[in-house]
């Protein structure tokens, strides 16, 4: 029998185990936390029995996802829950744009851009599904659906900041913009207005859930597709070194470039080993869990109906914003994505105390506090909402970094999203999994299709290494 080693147990790391244990392979998993999961994962952070979650919350591309579907995750527990609107984006003037998973809802509140909206994003969100098969793989392939993409490529190939005066209202073109923000980079580049342009048509296919429960509802309900199938998981186990590693056949690698090279550096090709060295980390993350004594006090009562509240005001702030922080300036009203979880899922609160999750792009590497910036943030479109604070628990990119090595310098993506490196990362490459030493490959958020938690990473890592095994035989 084929025997494989994945190091790391994030859920990229999960999903190469699992595909490879339902293809016969005997497969264990090594994880050096005590608890697999990383970025989907969710616990007491502020007050007892508060569900917060550590890390990723919306799963617009988790459920959507055609590994995940195959496998029948809710078959092991996992259960989705939908807010009201998948998404609020309030402006100063108490107006506040609203995504819904109806596209004709969206458009309805969106005045004289309506139409615009469903012009922009009716047949890529009619037609994800097929968009997806080809997008969320690697660059290089031969397109299963080239009329799609034929469509898509006009439109992804503009800067955000473009794409962006479409829309003709501030409310249209904020909502936009605070989706094109994920991309965690500047939005007058090239290329910039793909993410949004995906985010916003998988959640008019899918919505935007969160998982019942929490965020490791999923590592949960993966965990339990794995041992049905016979993967095997071992926490506390550190590799810091090839020595680390038992024998096995194939070892796939839940890690960032810079992890496999301090532990295959020797071994890769020169070639790979530059490009892996010329990987650049992305942008940081400065994270805030509050727990409040009952509902954000929104000016705009609307985005009490939402899972997702971005704070940034208009398009045009923040674009000037993502800008400053690219170039290192920490602002005084940063980029904040804002999450009531509980409002799909009231079983996360405790007694009229609510978790409240919310996390700031600052500049790479911050080392300061910026709770104070994202509660004044809250506080600009929600006036009270400091009064109503019972727990706070701030993480910085620092301990972001500290809780999951992945999370060099506090960027929670995997690696910058601008240039080539947002479509050919880890490098450029018929099989950017593969890194140059027969029988070993990279599976994390560093390779297609990058960041979320649908598992597509370690899937396509998974093949690789299955058509290598099979060459072999």
């Amino acid at each position: 029998m084929t025997t494989a080693v994945v190091v790391g147990g994030g859920p990229n790391g999960l999903a190469a185990a699992l595909h490879l244990a339902r293809n016969g392979v005997d497969v264990q998993v090594l994880e050096a936390a005590e608890v697999v999961g990383g970025g989907a994962r969710s616990g007491e952070l502020t007050v007892p029995g508060v569900i917060h979650d550590h890390c990723s919350a919306f799963h617009p591309l988790g459920v959507g996802s055609p590994f995940w579907a195959e496998v029948g995750l809710e078959r092991y527990g996992l259960v989705w829950k939908w807010p009201d609107a998948d998404c609020a984006h309030p402006l100063d003037s108490g107006d506040a744009g609203l995504l819904f998973r109806s596209i004709g809802a969206t458009a309805a509140g969106l005045g004289s851009d309506g139409s615009r909206w469903q012009a922009m994003f009716g047949d890529l969100a009619e037609h994800f599904d097929d968009l997806g098969d080809d997008l969320l793989r690697p660059v290089v392939h031969v397109p299963g659906h080239p009329v799609r993409l034929a469509s898509f490529g006009p439109r992804a190939i503009l800067p955000a900041t473009v794409l962006a005066r479409w829309f003709r209202t501030e409310r249209a073109r904020a909502l936009y913009g605070g989706i094109a923000a994920h991309l965690f980079s500047r939005l007058d580049r090239p290329l910039t207005a793909s993410l949004g342009l995906m985010i916003a048509a998988s959640g008019h296919r899918y919505g935007w859930p969160v998982a019942e429960g929490g965020s490791g509802a999923i590592t949960a309900a993966i965990v339990g597709a794995l041992r049905d199938s016979g993967g095997k998981i071992e926490t506390g186990v550190r590799v810091s070194s090839r020595a680390d590693l038992p024998r096995a056949d194939i070892t796939l690698l839940d890690l960032s470039p810079a992890q496999v090279l301090s532990i295959f550096g020797d071994e890769m090709p020169a070639r790979i080993r530059r490009s892996y060295r010329r990987y650049r980390i992305g942008s940081s993350a400065y994270k805030v869990d509050f727990a409040i004594d009952g509902d954000i006090p929104w000016s705009n009562p609307d985005c009490l109906r939402a899972g997702t509240v971005h704070l940034g005001g208009s398009f045009a702030e923040i674009a000037h914003t993502e800008r400053q922080r690219a170039a290192g300036v920490m602002v005084s009203r940063p980029f904040v994505l804002l999450g009531q979880q509980y409002i799909a899922d009231p079983g996360r609160s405790a007694g009229g105390i609510n978790p409240i999750y919310a996390y700031a792009h600052v500049p790479r590497g911050f080392d300061g506090d910026a709770t104070e910036q994202i509660v004044a943030q809250i506080e600009r479109f929600a006036p009270g909402f400091r009064d109503r604070i019972v727990a706070t628990a701030g993480t910085g990119t620092e301990q972001l970094h500290a809780s999951n090595a992945n999370f060099a310098g506090g960027d929670i993506i995997g690696g910058a999203n601008d240039g080539l490196q947002m479509v050919l990362r880890p490098r450029a490459a018929l099989d950017p999994y593969a890194i140059g030493v027969p029988g070993v490959y990279i599976c994390s958020q560093a390779s297609p299709p990058g960041a979320g938690i649908h598992g597509l990473c370690g899937y396509h890592a998974a093949e690789s290494a299955l058509r290598y095994a099979r060459s072999r035989r």
